[in-house]
């Protein structure tokens, strides 16, 4: 399957891609409780974020050509979304230093964490990354009541799934006995490597709520256009880039080893 630029394929390539991303993770947590076989859900969970990468984030727009023109909008756009990728790539190795703290520390044991929210969770931003798809092309074709629509849709979505990281699963993490250890070696590694992780996670979604909000706000004054509108193009970007990292914490934190 490739990419396309037909606003009707485009819409339905995204819809396929969700559909794919979401048996993966019904699969996923089949996996986990029944095989516990952590080598499947690590290709699962990459097949996962190829899929993100190239179909949501366009990774391929990276080859796109331009004009010679170092004026021109498109020039313009070629270099700020190199920019972009290299941030997110500078970014992403605060993720993967985490991540390496929870398999040093952690091995094959894992938080007693709520099953069920976490898919819940796992599946709410899932599904924002898929309206947040929709917003983008839809912009990407000039229609701009339609992206207005699908990125505030992303946005409740969002923030229902900061929500319920931070204001739920936090707290029965808490009544659960998993606490911070931070200057107390005595409560070991556990909560410290949960709620930082997820505490990390929690501010990108932050910092991308707050950046659907100015690109929403900029729409409602005519600021993009089918041709000019690299902005939403940064803000869904960051945002599947936000769900991309939360694809490889998920089994990490909810699915991946015995709970002690």
């Amino acid at each position: 399957m490739s990419h396309t630029q037909d606003k009707s394929a485009a819409l339905r390539q995204g819809v396929l891609i969700f559909i794919y991303l979401a048996a993966l993770t019904a699969l996923e947590y089949f996996i986990a409780i029944t095989f516990k076989a952590v080598s499947i859900l690590v290709i699962v969970a990459m097949i996962k974020a190829a899929l993100v990468m190239y179909y949501y984030m366009h990774i391929y727009k990276l080859n796109a050509e331009s004009e010679d023109d170092e004026h021109s909008y498109e020039y313009k756009t070629g270099t700020n979304r190199l920019g972009l990728w290299l941030f997110l790539l500078s970014d992403s190795f605060v993720f993967a230093g985490l991540m390496t703290t929870r398999i040093n520390l952690l091995g094959l044991t894992r938080p007693h964490l709520d099953q069920l929210l976490g898919l819940v969770v796992t599946a709410i931003l899932l599904l924002s990354s898929f309206f947040m798809n929709r917003g983008e092309t839809a912009m990407s074709h000039g229609d701009k009541k339609s992206f207005m629509n699908n990125t505030l849709v992303t946005f409740v979505l969002g923030l229902g799934f900061l929500l319920g990281v931070v204001l739920v699963e936090w707290r029965l993490a808490a009544e659960g006995g998993l606490v911070a250890s931070f200057g107390n070696p005595a409560a070991g590694p556990m909560g410290a490597v949960f709620y930082i992780m997820t505490g990390m996670h929690a501010f990108h979604v932050l910092t991308g709520l707050i950046f659907l909000g100015v690109v929403w706000n900029n729409a409602r004054k005519n600021l993009y256009s089918a041709r000019q509108h690299w902005g939403v193009e940064a803000a869904a970007v960051y945002w599947h880039f936000v769900d991309l990292v939360w694809i490889f914490y998920y089994p990490a934190l909810y699915l991946i080893g015995r709970v002690v």
